[in-house]
């Protein structure tokens, strides 16, 4: 059974901004958005070894746009969520909104949390589920080799019993 690979979008796959700094890919609404180097490999090479889904903290109608301009049309899902499955948590030192994602969601769908890997740049949106976090880099304008480095320490993570057990704060060394 393969593992499931949950990817989030805003400065982990893409950067959407109003006020792009240099040319940019494809817009969505008002914003210009960025593709993150390497973005097609990496999804060929995870749709090859992952059960793979997307669950982002923006609205539906944004994510199925963006998820229509990165995705090859035969790309399967597992699936993909959005701010509604997220769980809003109020940041009392910032005064903000933040967007968890519970894997218990995720869980309740048949998924064992030992096999869910979820890739984001945003620690705090997984706070009860750290043990499944890969934490990237955020991305914005300027290119990268996050997606390149983070394909090959995938690999490496295929045949592990249980992804909780496996130490991934320093997964680019």
């Amino acid at each position: 059974m393969k593992k499931l690979l949950i990817l989030d979008l805003d400065e982990t796959l893409i950067h959407a901004t109003e006020y792009p700094q240099s040319d940019y890919d494809f817009v969505v609404g008002q914003y210009k958005v960025f593709k993150r180097a390497y973005l097609k490999e990496f999804l060929e090479f995870c749709s090859e070894t992952f059960e793979v889904a997307i669950w982002t903290s923006s609205t539906e109608n944004y994510a199925k746009e963006i998820v229509a301009e990165i995705l090859p049309e035969d790309f399967k899902l597992a699936f993909m969520w959005s701010r509604d499955r997220c769980t809003p948590n109020k940041d009392y030192s910032s005064d903000e909104i933040i967007w968890v994602k519970d894997l218990k969601k995720v869980k309740r769908q048949g998924y064992d949390l030992k096999n869910i890997i979820v890739v984001d740049d945003s620690p705090e949106k997984l706070k009860k589920n750290y043990g499944n976090l890969i934490r990237i880099k955020p991305f914005f304008e300027e290119s990268d080799d996050e997606l390149f480095l983070l394909k090959n320490y995938l690999k490496t993570l295929v045949d592990v019993e249980n992804i909780r057990s496996i130490e991934k704060r320093n997964w680019r060394r």
